[in-house]
């Protein structure tokens, strides 16, 4: 089995992880978004005007759009980078391939800075569909189909209007990202000494066997995924404000110092608890998929 997998691979495991876990996960997005549009809101209300269980899923099409492709293309590129940087050294290992992962490995640092980078330039690529995402999950915004909302965007707010939020996305996602990469890393390095001892078990080549793998990936990609959420929660509820009130919420610093001096610094973390569940839930099948893909496709 070669140790690099084909780069499609990187391509297929991310969107396909990527759409498995945004339809399964879809009821937690919608939500935290109608939990952050407002300041009074609570979940409990948010809850009760919910008026089917179909509603929960309201904005799939474009949340599975966003995340099956920035997935893909995360993942993709991430793999790149980090393929590059691990080849440019004379020592030290290039795959951790007798482990439970293909992917390079790297120092702590480079793992920071190539997830970070990566986030930051896909994140702005896919910046438009979020933007639809946000808008049509929200009660704010009675679009019927995504065109309706394209073109209510680009007719009242021009082609920035597909944009609002990007700054705060930007500071939301590449911290989150290089965070998590970093933390998935080491947990993926730590996890197997404290697992039961009856867990790991090793094919003939000596590499972790799909069930450790699995166990393995999807639990370090659940931890790194809750500590880079609850670091950067801030940001996301800056973030939603600006995309679907750009009148009001103008910009980061604006829309910051109005939460803080108006409402609560508290309000800063509305609905962490689900954006919590959400991330940790859909980087542990998310990435538990692509490690496996990748896996099969080498």
């Amino acid at each position: 089995m070669s140790e690099k997998p084909k780069r499609t691979s990187h391509l297929i495991g991310g969107f396909v992880g990527g759409l498995t876990s945004a339809v399964a996960l879809q009821p937690f997005d919608l939500l935290k978004t109608r939990l952050q549009q407002n300041k009074n809101s609570t979940l409990l209300n948010v809850m009760r005007g919910i008026g089917s269980p179909s509603q929960l899923w309201k904005g799939t099409v474009p949340s599975a759009l966003r995340t099956s492709v920035g997935s893909a293309l995360f993942l993709s590129t991430l793999n790149l980078v980090r393929t590059t940087i691990a080849e440019r050294r004379v020592f030290g290992n290039k795959h951790n391939s007798k482990n439970s992962s293909f992917l390079p490995q790297l120092t702590m640092y480079e793992n920071l800075l190539s997830g970070a980078v990566t986030r930051a330039v896909v994140g702005v690529a896919t910046m438009p569909i979020t933007v639809l995402k946000v808008r049509f999950e929200s009660t704010m915004y009675n679009y019927q189909s995504m065109t309706e909302a394209a073109k209510h965007i680009f007719r009242s707010e021009g082609t920035r209007g597909f944009f609002s939020g990007c700054n705060a996305t930007i500071l939301r996602d590449a911290p989150y990202a290089g965070l998590y990469v970093l933390f998935y890393e080491q947990f993926k390095l730590q996890l197997p000494r404290l697992l039961p001892s009856q867990l790991i078990t090793r094919d003939g080549k000596g590499m972790f066997s799909s069930k450790t793998s699995t166990i393995v990936n999807c639990l370090a990609a659940f931890g790194a995924a809750s500590v880079a959420t609850t670091i950067t929660a801030p940001f996301d509820t800056i973030k939603t404000r600006m995309q679907l009130n750009p009148v009001q919420y103008s910009g980061f610093l604006q829309t910051l110092s109005s939460i803080i001096k108006n409402e609560r610094p508290k309000n800063l973390f509305d609905g962490l608890s689900l954006r919590l569940g959400r991330k940790a839930l859909s980087a542990g099948i998310a990435w538990g998929i692509y490690e496996e893909l990748i896996k099969k496709f080498a």
